[in-house]
């Protein structure tokens, strides 16, 4: 029986994802909540560090490649245990994104995956405080 993914999930960036706070990243923390690892494809973790690459196309046809990567050297002898999206600072920065703006991934028809976002209405003066993940399941 084929798993059932999400066809769109949402994160809410933050000043740390939008490299803000001039801190260094490997990307944005995906959380290990099932709903939402369901969205992207499935990662060994057998394997040291496993990772997809992923094309995603925003609005305008323009195509980016991210990756996807399971951080488990936990497993191996190691520290970290986590899921990240890497690889997004060009189109972070391509398009001005800041705190509070919203990234929209979603899948298509064929399974081809998407990318858009929306703009925060308000400006982050940095002293916003967001506890909890801030990633949603927006049609499952």
């Amino acid at each position: 029986m084929p798993i059932e993914r999400p066809k769109a999930i949402r994160k809410e960036l933050s000043r740390n994802d939008t490299g803000e706070t001039g801190g260094h990243q490997a990307g944005i923390l995906v959380p290990r909540e099932p709903t939402v690892l369901r969205f992207f494809p499935s990662l060994d973790a057998k394997e040291y560090n496993p990772r997809h690459s992923l094309v995603f196309r925003d609005e305008v046809g323009e195509k980016w490649t991210f990756s996807f990567i399971y951080y488990n050297n936990k497993l191996f002898g190691g520290t970290r245990n986590e899921y990240r999206l890497t690889c997004m600072t060009p189109f972070i920065r391509s398009h001005n994104l800041r705190a509070g703006d919203t990234l929209i991934l979603s899948r298509d028809e064929e399974n081809r995956f998407n990318i858009t976002f929306e703009r925060l209405n308000e400006p982050d003066d940095g002293d916003r405080l967001t506890l909890g993940t801030t990633w949603k399941v927006i049609d499952f």
